[in-house]
């Protein structure tokens, strides 16, 4: 909103009560205070102070970087939601910054762009923090990601394809197994979920038939 000033909004809806503005409220995922002092209400670029709102409204909160998509913020009575769906990736890509005197930069962008939902980001030790995987839905989220990471994070990147088309949930046990395999390739996400990478659904049908004891769960949005 303000390319001289950096900050960060996360917007949230009130669904029951009244909020005022200065109420302490607790954020549910990690069960610590949440101050509320600087609430705004928004519209375009304009911005206004925000004293009190009503079910239904949505109020900004201003530098809440430890807010994620699809937290809870609750007042006496503890209040908990599904988590938000994470849908199935089928396109990757290792990203790397062009400049790497800009690794902090890149670093610090990947990692809002991995809280805002823009992209998923998958590590490994063996690739390590300078080439994590960018995994999407579709191709135009890279074009947002790299776009971002140019003109938000000035830390332009390097996006090189992967040959992989669909990922799967597995476990630790069976991580070992599925790294010995070729063409497959184990990640952890984010959230610590570990997805097994395919380059396509013959090479997992036959990764299936021949190690049946190993979980290959579908992720969300995926009915294959």
């Amino acid at each position: 909103m303000n390319a001289a000033h950096r900050d960060r909004i996360a917007f949230a809806r009130v669904c029951s009560g009244v909020f005022e503005r200065g109420m302490v409220a607790t954020h549910e995922p990690t069960g610590r205070p949440f101050a509320t002092k600087y609430a705004q209400a928004v519209f375009g670029r304009e911005r206004t102070t925000l004293d009190t709102a009503y079910p239904g409204d949505v109020i900004g909160l201003v530098n809440a970087a430890s807010l994620g998509i699809g937290d809870t913020l609750y007042v006496d009575e503890p209040v908990r939601f599904p988590p938000l769906p994470s849908f199935a990736p089928e396109h990757f890509a290792v990203a790397r910054a062009k400049d790497s005197g800009r690794y902090k930069q890149f670093r610090r962008g990947i990692t809002q762009l991995e809280q805002e939902g823009v992209v998923q980001v998958l590590r490994s030790e063996l690739r390590g923090d300078q080439a994590p995987v960018l995994a999407a839905v579709g191709p135009m989220q890279f074009e947002v990601a790299t776009h971002r990471m140019t003109h938000e994070f000035n830390a332009p990147i390097h996006l090189q394809a992967l040959a992989y088309s669909l990922a799967r949930r597995t476990r630790p046990e069976d991580t070992a197994a599925l790294d010995s395999l070729p063409t497959i390739e184990v990640l952890t996400r984010g959230d610590g979920a570990l997805l097994a990478l395919f380059p396509d659904r013959w090479r997992l049908q036959f990764i299936q038939r021949d190690h049946p004891d190993l979980m290959l769960e579908p992720l969300v949005a995926d009915n294959g």
